[in-house]
């Protein structure tokens, strides 16, 4: 009898599994000083009970990091296995982590694309989410130490 995939809140204590998880997907940027195990442990300070993580078997087949800052929520760094995509594990754990946020009184929540990363865009689109053409998204580098390596 094949085991149930497991959505569950993540804890630090996953981040090892959640990083080599990371290191899978291919394109996936990886930022040298917010995705190291020193940063996803300030964020998960931060929002202690919305980032989820799905299991199977003992092992992290999913993970959304997922915080808020008291108005509005985003998620970072979605993924699945691709072995295990297509069976509704990444819309369950949105939806765990969106129960997250309203929970908290959070009323939106956003994300950002890579604008090459096609499955991921389908796959927002297919649930439901809007696609914004009104806004540009702009970013300002803080600390130019916390470089993004993409992975191959």
């Amino acid at each position: 009898m094949q085991q149930e995939i497991q959505i569950r809140e993540m804890h630090l204590e996953d981040y090892g599994q959640v990083r080599a998880l990371w290191m899978t997907i291919k394109g996936f940027g990886i930022r040298s000083l917010d995705d190291s195990k020193e940063g996803v442990e300030r964020f998960i300070r931060r929002n202690p009970s919305t980032s989820v993580v799905a299991v199977d078997s003992g092992r992290v087949i999913g993970a959304i990091l997922c915080g808020h800052d008291g108005r509005r929520g985003c998620f970072y760094h979605v993924c699945v296995h691709e072995d295990y995509r297509k069976r509704g594990i990444g819309k369950s754990m949105a939806v765990f982590a969106m129960k997250a946020l309203q929970r908290e009184q959070i009323n939106k929540v956003s994300l950002i694309a890579f604008k090459s990363n096609e499955v991921g865009n389908h796959f927002w689109r297919s649930v439901g989410w809007t696609f914004r053409e009104d806004l540009n998204y702009y970013d300002f580098t803080l600390n130019d130490a916390n470089i993004t390596e993409f992975n191959k």
